[in-house]
């Protein structure tokens, strides 16, 4: 018995396969945010040499949490010709709710947009997404 609850499989199907769909033109930007700890797996490595020939242009930023205990990183790859794409998504991801309002929704549908999702995808995100804030 899978006791994991349902995620519609609209719902992060570039998870692990950011590069190849980079690499193919289909996937214009990839971010990776958490804080820095050996339990997270950053993709540095495999695209380095994208990085170094230019195919992918690579941002990084690095923040102290509000508590100053540990430091957040933000790892933000984009096709050359989708860079603006980055300044508007770090935009977007620092933005802080202490509370649901009107304005996540459009928050949540313009990052998936900057990250190449499609709309039917988006729109299956921001339903279930709803869904789950409801049942709290």
């Amino acid at each position: 018995m899978n006791n994991r609850p349902y995620v519609p499989p609209e719902i992060g199907p570039h998870e692990r396969r950011e590069l190849e769909l980079m690499l193919k033109g289909i996937k214009p930007l990839a971010m990776f945010a958490d804080v820095v700890s050996p339990s997270f797996h950053w993709p540095d490595a495999k695209f380095e040499p994208h990085v170094r020939s230019g195919r992918i242009i690579k941002r990084e930023y690095l923040k102290e949490t509000l508590d100053g205990k540990y430091t957040f990183r933000e790892l933000y790859y984009a096709l050359p010709n989708e860079v603006w794409r980055i300044e508007r998504a770090h935009e977007l991801s620092n933005l802080h709710f202490d509370h649901w309002s009107e304005a996540v929704p459009k928050i949540c549908a313009e990052m998936g947009k900057l990250l190449g999702y499609s709309d039917h995808e988006i729109a299956v995100f921001l339903e279930w997404s709803e869904r789950k804030r409801m049942e709290r």
